[in-house]
């Protein structure tokens, strides 16, 4: 991955597309080594023959090995190109949805397509010939509700310090962590409103 890592994260998954897609560089490269064994090595085109096969099989790879999906605790990276770089990047708190999708041919060989739900300003992503698509849908669900789980408790901690609730390096109570989990979750959905989320939060929190 050449995409650096921000202080603090850390990647929990990192994935390829399927190694089918090297089925036809292969079969390139065998009839470049059939040609060469016909023609005979010691000829010019036998060489060249099994050169531009063996070159366009080590091609194909190097880019199936440069286009990965990378799961981190912060975010959702997709990284592609072998001597060009691109990279597009989904932060877990704007995913809104994760669903995968996989042909027949995908089930036999265990192969799918990916799509990724953000924020209307994002749109959706779409992720092609993903190997292992569940493993990388539950990896992003699961990175979602740890991250959510971290911030509400650091956002917990921050906002009990600030009224004198609670001592620096501290925890808040069990309870109060997974109620303002909730009502977050309600002002994401839209059902409250930041003035009655602002308003909910400093109750429960004593202000």
């Amino acid at each position: 991955m050449r995409t650096p890592l921000q202080k603090g994260e850390s990647v929990l998954l990192v994935t390829y597309s399927s190694g089918i897609i090297l089925i036809g560089p292969a079969l390139v490269l065998a009839i470049g080594a059939v040609a060469a064994y016909f023609i005979g090595f010691t000829e010019h085109w036998g060489w060249i023959a099994a050169l531009l096969g063996l070159l366009y099989f080590m091609g194909k790879y190097f880019e199936w090995r440069a286009n990965i999906w990378v799961v981190t605790t912060w975010r959702v990276i997709d990284e592609s190109g072998f001597i060009s770089h691109f990279a597009k990047e989904s932060p877990l708190d704007k995913i809104n949805n994760v669903s995968y999708d996989q042909t027949l041919w995908g089930r036999i060989f265990n192969f799918g397509h990916v799509e990724i739900q953000t924020a209307a300003e994002l749109g959706a992503t779409d992720y092609f010939r993903v190997n292992h698509p569940k493993r990388l849908k539950d990896t992003i669900t699961a990175a979602q509700s740890e991250f959510r789980n971290v911030q509400t408790n650091r956002q917990a901690i921050q906002m009990a310090q600030a009224i004198g609730n609670l001592p620096a390096n501290s925890h808040p109570p069990a309870g109060m962590s997974t109620e303002l989990e909730k009502l977050y979750e309600l002002k994401q959905k839209g059902i409250l409103s930041e003035e009655e989320y602002q308003r909910a939060k400093n109750k429960l929190l004593g202000n």
